[in-house]
């Protein structure tokens, strides 16, 4: 198997990829008025290109505060390698720093986010901390947003909203949270195996984007071992709708999906 190259998956696996990739990346603000009403936004540090430029965008045309959520974890590597690679954005320093003072350069310099709009939190490691450490923050800066964006990592988007609601459990008050990915990732076959729709830029090699989706909702059931009230109580509980669990079954089950990214050592 050349591993440059990731297998064309069965159309069933496919669509199952593309509906299972569209959930996880729950995308809230399908309207203008959505958007509209949002005082406030959360980046959680992440290596997705688009994703970092939807929220400096969002925060830019607002004029909104920009919380940036990043220490240095086991993901971090990967913006550095993304910034590194990036047509105008290689200029900014990486190697040792927090993923959130990375990013905040990436909103004053390329988006001209005001100075006095960005929040570092630049000690968090995980989605947890991000979560809880954010809001935190919010309280003390800014405890009157009633509407907050909260992007992430398209794959990890679900999980990050059920980990705010999680942290906001016992307040007495907490805002909205309105969850936007930035883009919605999709697959396609191709004649050079299977790649992202439109291209692909700025975002996860393709067997990777598999691994973290297949990785993901088991993280997200509540069972003994997910990540839910009953399991590690995380995050809040996240509801099933059927066809997710169908496409999670058939994508259990391609030995093609399977076995390549086991080859590639991904599973």
């Amino acid at each position: 198997m050349n591993r440059a190259i990731f297998p064309c998956l069965p159309d069933d696996t496919l669509a199952a990829v593309n509906t299972v990739g569209e959930w996880l990346a729950q995308d809230d603000v399908v309207t203008r008025e959505a958007a509209q009403n949002v005082d406030f936004v959360v980046l959680a540090g992440n290596a997705v290109i688009p994703t970092i430029d939807a929220a400096c965008r969002f925060a830019a045309a607002q004029n909104v505060p920009l919380l940036i959520s990043g220490g240095i974890g086991h993901s971090t590597s990967f913006l550095y390698a993304g910034i590194a690679h990036h047509p105008r954005y290689h200029v900014i320093a990486t190697t040792g720093r927090a993923e959130a003072s990375i990013l905040a350069d990436v909103a004053r310099q390329f988006w001209q986010v005001p100075p006095e709009n960005i929040r570092v939190d630049d000690q968090s490691t995980n989605c947890g901390e991000n979560a809880r450490f954010s809001w935190n923050m919010m309280k003390q800066q800014l405890p009157q947003a009633e509407h907050v964006l909260v992007v992430q990592d398209p794959t990890m988007q679900r999980r990050t909203m059920a980990t705010f609601v999680r942290v906001c459990r016992d307040e007495p008050v907490s805002p909205q949270w309105v969850s936007h990915p930035g883009f919605i990732p999709q697959l396609q076959n191709s004649d050079k195996g299977l790649v992202f729709c439109g291209g692909g830029e700025g975002v996860w090699p393709v067997e990777r984007y598999l691994s973290l989706v297949l990785g993901e909702l088991p993280r997200l059931f509540d069972d003994a071992n997910g990540y839910g009230p009953a399991g590690r109580d995380f995050i809040a509980h996240v509801d099933f709708p059927d066809a997710i669990l169908r496409a999670w079954e058939i994508l259990r089950h391609d030995t093609i999906l399977t076995d390549a990214l086991t080859s590639r050592s991904l599973i």
